[in-house]
């Protein structure tokens, strides 16, 4: 049972590799760098400490422990920096928070491809804009509609952008999770269930390792 799991993490971990290769060519020098200085600092430890042999294998795992962290920084940076500016990447980075939210993309959107998605959680409706500054007249129509089909149920706003007052790509999951929690989760239930008749549009999703919590994939 545990086989196709583990095949799965495989081919992201892979792609992720391939992601890297292509967006930040050098973190393979700084990952093997790193590698080596924890590798040499644990001998040198050892040497200090009379005992360069033990502390020289023992410094190996975590040699590679820090050359991984160091890679899936690296990863998430190329992650992120394959999709932005593309259309709809917010709603690809808000669909891939896996427990606790349901995304609607482009529940509304203008020509000049300004959008609004709808995310939804104990927090309540969260709609966050992607585009222009001119996307805020969107978000506040989106937002009256909501107030007047669920009236009651906490609606807060992001803009995803470089103007002010936005969201960087990369913080984006971050801030979606800073809301505090206002509905029990039946509450929360019968918010999802009013929703579900409350559709987006059809849009192309940017595709990509996209990691949750902005780290590498374990999918």
């Amino acid at each position: 049972m545990a086989e196709p799991e583990k095949q799965g993490q495989l081919a992201v971990l892979k792609d992720a590799f391939k992601l890297v290769r292509r967006e930040k060519p050098l973190a393979y020098v700084w990952c093997g760098l790193i590698f080596v200085v924890v590798l040499v600092g644990g001998y040198f430890t050892g040497i200090g400490l009379h005992h360069p042999v033990y502390f020289g294998i023992l410094s190996i795992p975590l040699a590679l422990l820090a050359a991984f962290f160091t890679f899936t920084r690296f990863a998430n940076t190329a992650a992120f920096a394959s999709i932005a500016g593309q259309v709809g990447a917010g709603a690809s980075v808000l669909m891939s928070i896996r427990k606790g939210f349901t995304t609607t993309p482009a529940v509304s959107a203008a020509r000049n491809q300004d959008m609004v998605h709808r995310t939804v959680g104990r927090s309540g409706i969260i709609l966050v804009g992607e585009g222009t500054p001119a996307v805020r007249s969107l978000v506040n129509d989106e937002k009256r509609k909501m107030e007047r089909f669920i009236p009651g149920v906490p609606i807060h706003e992001l803009f995803v952008g470089d103007y002010d007052g936005t969201v960087k790509l990369r913080k984006l999951q971050k801030a979606v999770k800073k809301f505090p929690k206002k509905l029990t989760k039946a509450q929360l239930r019968e918010v999802r269930n009013r929703l579900k008749g409350v559709g987006g549009m059809n849009m192309p999703i940017p595709k990509g390792p996209l990691p949750k919590g902005a780290k590498v994939p374990k999918r």
